[in-house]
């Protein structure tokens, strides 16, 4: 059991930092277009929330992998992390769909707007 949730977590601990690059990404683009893109702010608060987010899933989940679940003391705290976990998740999800709907579009320097 404490091997496949070791996996799990690893797993997630993948697509985290997978999403934290493409995060970083948009950021980077958002930042090189400027104040004057029209949803600028609301971009760089929804990347930056995304961001700190991820940070705090990832160390969530170091913690989770760190201990033993066949400790039967530590299956609250454990179950009370996975859960937190989870939700940052959803809410990183859900924040993702609202700066992919926003737009980043990255400057292409050879057309003429």
């Amino acid at each position: 059991m404490n091997h496949y949730a070791n996996k799990k977590s690893a797993a997630e601990s993948m697509l985290d930092v997978a999403l934290l690059m493409a995060n970083a990404s948009q950021l980077k683009a958002v930042l090189e277009q400027g104040p004057e893109h029209t949803l600028y702010t609301a971009l760089v608060t929804l990347i930056s929330l995304s961001l700190s987010l991820q940070v705090l899933v990832g160390i969530l989940l170091i913690f989770i992998v760190k201990w033993n679940l066949n400790d039967e003391q530590k299956h609250l705290r454990l179950n009370v992390f996975e859960n937190i976990a989870t939700s940052c998740i959803f809410i990183i999800v859900v924040i993702n769909v609202f700066i992919t709907a926003f737009g980043v579009q990255r400057p292409n320097p050879g057309v003429r707007q």
